[in-house]
């Protein structure tokens, strides 16, 4: 069986949001999220794979299919005539930097959601107990923040393949960055809280 019984719910849900967001963007020839789409099933297959020797838990890979959601959700559905991505949900700072939106939404749970995979992917190699937190955070956050910077490698891949796309400029990459890292950040202090409470449960 690829999956475990109880994964199963959660390949159901991104399997039906994928092809639900992939006959979308074939509709209205959006050939920006086309490529993301390949993207997310590339990775949806990667963990497939990756998940018969690491024990990713199952709330981590409910969080990877929340963002690929947003993701597609971001690109698929409009508020008012305009993107969700671009929707402001509070307007914290107005222009140019236009915080808080979607799109850095999606990113904050995105690498939230990617360094708690790395941890999972580490945590085989790793001694038990942990001793040097500060060390495997500073790790694990580079690492969800080397992944938010091939996102960006992504982004621009997808504005020269496709020169049309909504992807902002030099500041929209730095927010995005900024973003990742926050979420990067956060996911490091939940798996050390998260780990220490285990131990005292112990």
């Amino acid at each position: 069986m690829l999956v475990e019984k109880e994964q199963l719910p959660i390949l159901f849900v991104i399997l039906a949001t994928l092809i639900f967001y992939t006959i979308l963007f074939v509709k209205r020839k959006n050939y920006e999220f086309m490529i993301y789409v390949a993207v997310i099933i590339f990775f949806m297959i990667l963990i497939i794979v990756a998940s018969k020797k690491i024990n990713f838990p199952n709330y981590v890979l409910w969080w990877l299919a929340i963002w690929a959601i947003l993701h597609m959700s971001g690109g698929g559905l409009y508020v008012n005539g305009k993107k969700l991505y671009e929707l402001m949900i509070i307007q914290i700072v107005a222009e140019p930097y236009k915080i808080f939106r979607f799109d850095q939404l999606v990113h904050i749970i995105g690498f939230f959601a990617a360094t708690l995979a790395f941890y999972y992917t580490l945590k085989p190699l790793l001694k038990e107990p942990v001793k040097r937190w500060a060390a495997l955070s500073i790790v694990l956050t580079m690492a969800g923040l080397g992944a938010g910077a091939l996102n960006e490698v992504i982004e621009f891949t997808a504005t020269v393949l496709v020169p049309e796309t909504g992807v902002g400029g030099y500041e929209n990459t730095s927010l995005d960055l900024v973003a990742d890292l926050i979420g990067a950040v956060i996911a490091t202090i939940y798996i050390q809280i998260k780990e220490n409470n285990s131990k005292i449960k112990n």
